[in-house]
């Protein structure tokens, strides 16, 4: 049967004749040698050309990656004549920084190869000069070895992958050589200096020169392939040393070939343009590529993955064969069963693992046990599937258009038949098949027929479980089981269906979200035939939820929803909730979740093993939760680790019971933010104190100012220092002694904002003027002192001005020192009066009287000392008078009508007029005064 083998093309790069492509192991990148001296290296993912290296200005015949070094090393047909050295070279870039970090002189005529070794540190080079060269770039790329005994040119050179200690090269003298290093111990080797060395043993049958050879990768078998110009390809038996096969199809040279690595197909390529892909088992043509760039050259594959890199004459092409993902089941009590190439492999969890070992995320050490055993489906062509029943006592394989039912235990074959789908029932021995794009049959008891049936909107697909799903262009349909009668059909393009272990919850994927659903049994159950719309029963399913997430794989555990998504994360979903269990750092596939473990088991592409805890307990506890089943959600409390409390806690807060996440939480965090959402301050003040955070009490803070606590607001402030907040709180509240202790505190601590704002408040402008003077802001501290503290002018001044002389001498010169030029200050004396005046009439009164003060900016001060000194009255009274008569006049001033009126120069002119200049004193203003004025 011919394999159906999905084939994409993912990149198509013209370019000059490409003679060599390579694949990067972990990065999406294909490196291309050509012929115009240049090494492109392409993304093959987003088709961009993301480096370019210029080796010469002659071709580059070979090109690889050493991934591990971040190197690219190639050669190059330009021959080198310096005072190093004479010949052809090998020249070392490194791919991050694009930098030619060496240069190695190396054959004397043209470098057709280069092989790396997979885990040595070194590098063959095959050379028209008709020797093959072993370098160790651990020691300066000495030359450790040599290999003789072809006539001709050596054209490839492969490292055997189930032997890296031997090699086959291919020569133009017709002539397949099997070589050896020196030794597995390559320590051995650094002690040999350009040794000489012979072939194992010589493979004979192309009647002309032999272009390309390749090792296979799968299975037990000892082969070899290799392309001539006799236009034939040649399977080998490398330990019979015996052809085993020819390949007869190309018309023209064969130029490459490849054994796929993870698929069993032979690919070849030749100058007459096309690529040709053979079955590795049957030796029978599959297909046939042309892609029209001219003649092919050379064929990369990648171990573990299916993407192959093609060169031509006139570019290169990267194309995707099958799917990659694996092939594998695992039944609940752990026992594993996967496909790897065309071998079905068993793994029993439970024999080799011991839980209190196992670490989230780690790769788990497991070996394959009772040996494989060989199937006829191979994984990674089409869709194939591998699927345990619902007792595990049977494992299907459907692919390739035919289904084989093993049992578990022992692999041996149950039953078979011809499917292009095959799918498990409700019963552990009934399942379903699809046989064409009409038709589906059911079975019962593992081979007998029940019924076979076409659905109305045909049959591109079916899934298993509670009910039997087939999946139309733009509908999936559900039937019973047993009387196969229509359930419900709903409009959507499923891309999987999933059911629960119960029956009743189900989810239903799309490319772009998923489905949660529930199935009412009973109601399908009770309704008669009558009651049947044409699209099913409409109250057979009822819509849980919706979540837009691309979801890849994924198991049922009651009633949460355990999956991988596009993004590599796993989550689970219960109540509307998407809980992240891990992000993973790649693709990983479900194996399924193990109730006695408690953990759920995922592998990645290369079939490794790893898995992550999830208790059982707390699974059952969101459920019971989601079904409202408070009394049994306490009943399982009990159950659940403390290690876990904590993620409870939080999906009680989301379900919205606070009171109870409160209890349950064990994280003094969490605990504090739902303290705060039940306004238990206290307990949240004992929390604060516990973790410790400026932020916490902060939070607190605030919380407590709107709850009304303004004393333990205090509090918070004081414990995060907040000299600001703190400020505020005690002059809103009229308290002066703690503004008056405040500004103290602040002043110690340096903040020198606040302290100057409190002492000002305080009516200590001294201490504030000081502060002023502290920080340097002279010219501010100057202005300060001339409004509130006279008598402090000339101290501030002098200090201004010597520290302005230290800058500008001539803007020095400009300050006036009040008691220096008492012309520039008339009134200088009298302010000295008015502060003295102040300093012993003041005295600070409560925020209360506000409302009964005269505003500073109201106040004349000199009008209050002329009338304290012309009464001779006490002071203190004369302050007490003189605020009643300027709340007086406050009163008669607003009880007057304020006129609207604009005064003009009209006005202005007329008052100078008016005004009587006679009665002016003019006896103290003398000569000197007008003219310095």
């Amino acid at each position: 049967m011919q394999l159906k083998l999905d084939i994409r093309r993912t990149l198509t790069a013209r370019s000059r004749r490409v003679y060599c492509v390579d694949l990067h192991p972990t990065e999406p990148w294909m490196l291309v040698s050509l012929s115009n001296g240049k090494i492109h290296v392409w993304n093959h993912q987003n088709q961009q050309l993301i480096k370019t290296f210029e080796v010469c200005s002659s071709p580059v015949r070979a090109g690889k990656f050493i991934a591990r070094k971040n190197w690219i090393i190639s050669d190059s047909d330009e021959y080198n004549s310096t005072i190093f050295g004479t010949g052809y070279n090998i020249t070392v870039f490194n791919y991050n920084t694009l930098e030619r970090q060496h240069v190695v002189d190396a054959h004397m005529d043209y470098i057709r190869c280069l092989a790396v070794h997979p885990t040595l540190p070194i590098v063959l080079s095959g050379s028209d000069d008709m020797t093959i060269k072993m370098w160790n770039w651990d020691k300066n790329w000495a030359c450790q070895r040599v290999f003789e005994g072809h006539s001709h040119c050596v054209i490839q050179i492969v490292f055997n992958p189930k032997d890296n200690n031997t090699f086959a090269s291919a020569s133009l003298d017709k002539t397949i050589k099997i070589w050896q290093l020196a030794s597995s111990n390559f320590t051995f080797l650094t002690f040999l200096t350009n040794c000489v060395s012979i072939p194992n043993f010589t493979l004979e049958g192309h009647m002309r020169a032999i272009n390309c050879l390749d090792y296979t990768h799968a299975g037990e078998k000892p082969y070899l392939i290799s392309g001539a110009d006799d236009r034939l390809v040649k399977i080998w038996d490398y330990q019979n040393r015996s052809c085993v096969q020819s390949l007869d199809g190309h018309t023209k040279n064969i130029s490459a070939v490849a054994f796929h690595p993870e698929l069993p197909i032979i690919i070849t390529g030749s100058e007459d343009g096309t690529v040709k892909i053979w079955n590795a088992n049957t030796y029978s043509l599959e297909n046939t590529l042309n892609y029209g760039l001219g003649s092919a050259t050379t064929i990369c594959c990648l171990k573990g993955s299916n993407m192959v890199g093609i060169g031509f004459d006139d570019g290169c092409v990267m194309i995707r064969l099958g799917k990659e993902d694996p092939t594998f089941s695992m039944d609940e009590g752990g026992k594993i069963v996967w496909i790897k190439h065309s071998e079905m492999q068993m793994i029993n969890l439970k024999q080799q693992l011991a839980i209190e070992d196992i670490k989230d995320g780690e790769r788990l050490n497991l070996s394959v046990e009772g040996g494989t055993n060989s199937c006829l489906v191979f994984p990674n062509i089409g869709n194939t599937t591998l699927a345990h029943n619902s007792n595990g006592r049977y494992v299907a394989v459907c692919g390739e258009g035919e289904y084989i039912i093993y049992t578990a235990m022992a692999l041996r074959n149950k039953a078979y038949g011809s499917a292009l789908e095959f799918v498990w029932g409700i019963e552990p021995e009934d399942f379903a098949i699809r046989e064409s794009a009409t038709t589906v049959k059911v079975f019962q008891k593992l081979t007998k027929e029940k019924k076979s049936f076409k659905p109305e909107l045909g049959a591109d697909g079916i899934y298993g479980g509670t009910l039997l799903g087939v999946r139309s262009a733009n509908h999936l349909t559900f039937y019973a089981w047993d009387t196969l009668e229509l359930v419900r059909r709903i409009e959507i393009q499923p891309k999987g269906v999933f059911w629960g272990g119960n029956g009743e919850m189900v989810a239903i994927t799309t490319e772009e979200s998923f489905y949660v659903l529930k199935y009412n049994a009973s109601v399908v159950a009770e309704a008669s035939e009558e009651g049947r719309a044409e699209d099913g029963y409409e109250d057979a399913f009822e819509v849980v939820g919706e979540v837009a997430e691309n979801v890849k794989t994924a198991t049922w555990v009651g009633d949460c929803f355990i999956y991988s998504n596009s993004l590599n994360r796993l989550n689970y979903y219960v109540g509307g909730e998407i809980v992240t269990i891990s992000h993973l750092d790649r693709p990983h596939y479900i194996l399924g979740y193990i109730p006695r473990d408690n953990r759920i088991y995922l592998c990645d592409k290369e079939l490794n093993v790893l898995s992550y805890s999830l208790h059982l307990s707390v699974l059952d506890f969101e459920t019971s939760v989601m079904r409202k089943d408070i009394q049994n959600a306490q009943q399982l409390l009990p159950t659940i680790p403390q290690s876990y409390y904590t993620k409870i806690a939080h999906f009680l807060e989301k379900q919205g019971f606070v009171s109870q996440a409160l209890s349950v939480s064990t994280d003094p965090d969490h605990k504090f933010d739902l303290a705060l959402q039940l306004s238990k301050l206290d307990l949240a003040v004992e929390l604060a104190r516990e973790i410790g955070s400026d932020q916490k009490w902060q939070q607190l803070a605030d919380c407590s100012i709107l709850s009304g606590r303004l004393d333990l607001a205090e509090k918070c402030y004081e414990a995060t220092q907040d000299f600001g907040a703190l400020l505020v709180l005690s002059s809103s509240s009229g308290n002066l002694d703690k503004v008056s202790k405040l500004a103290e505190v602040a002043h110690r601590a340096r903040k020198f904002n606040v302290a100057f704002t409190a002492y000002l408040l305080t009516q200590q402008n001294l201490k504030a003027l000081n502060i002023l003077v502290e920080t340097n802001k002279l010219p501010d501290a100057a202005f300060f002192a001339r409004t509130y503290l006279p008598s402090e002018v000339p101290r501030v001044t002098q200090l201004w001005k010597a520290e302005q002389q230290k800058t500008n001498a001539k803007v020095a010169q400009g300050i006036a020192d009040p008691s220096e030029y008492t012309n520039l200050f008339p009134s200088f004396e009298e302010s000295l009066r008015g502060q003295k005046y102040l300093e012993e009439s003041e005295k600070i009164v409560p925020a209360s009287h506000y409302s009964t003060r005269t505003s500073n900016s109201q106040r004349n001060v000199f009008e209050e000392l002329s009338k304290a000194c012309t009464s001779g009255s006490n002071l203190e009274e004369t302050r007490e008078n003189n605020a009643n008569d300027d709340g007086e006049r406050d009163e008669q001033r607003q009880s007057e009508p304020q006129s609207t009126e604009l005064i003009t120069d009209e006005d202005i002119e007329l008052d100078l007029e008016n005004m009587n200049l006679e009665n002016i004193d003019y006896s103290n203003i003398s000569e000197e005064d007008l003219l310095g004025d």
